[in-house]
């Protein structure tokens, strides 16, 4: 089984509380035994795919099976090429490295987003 629900914002990627104020998918009713397809934290709303197929899910997160993947991100300002520069080589987040990626702005802005821009990242498989 695949589900593809809208994450919305304040709510983690996982059944239990990690014992901050944010929700957990609990709420939602989701038939036993599926679990997450990857993450996107409190503060972030979007697609996130569960499923209750162990091996797809293994298949699809475990880093010995490393695949490109693409991220839109919605910003407050308009990136400047240094910092898309940085974000290519990777960057520190909460003590870790990220992968090295490709960045660039997206064009044209998509009509879903009025006031920011848009950048994606995919991580290259290692």
């Amino acid at each position: 089984m695949l589900i593809a629900f809208h994450k919305p914002f304040g709510v983690i990627s996982q059944f239990t509380s990690d014992g901050s104020p944010n929700r957990t998918l609990a709420e939602f009713a989701f038939p036993k035994n599926v679990y997450p397809v990857g993450r996107l934290d409190a503060d972030s709303e979007g697609l996130l795919l569960l499923s209750d197929e162990t091996e797809w899910n293994e298949r699809l997160l475990h880093p010995h099976h490393a695949h490109e993947r693409e991220y839109w991100a919605q910003v407050e300002k308009i990136p400047s090429p240094e910092s898309l520069k940085k974000l290519e080589k990777g960057v520190v987040i909460q003590g870790r490295k990220t992968l090295p990626c490709r960045a660039r702005v997206l064009e044209p802005q998509p009509e879903v987003i009025s006031t920011s821009v848009a950048a994606w990242a995919a991580s290259r498989p290692q």
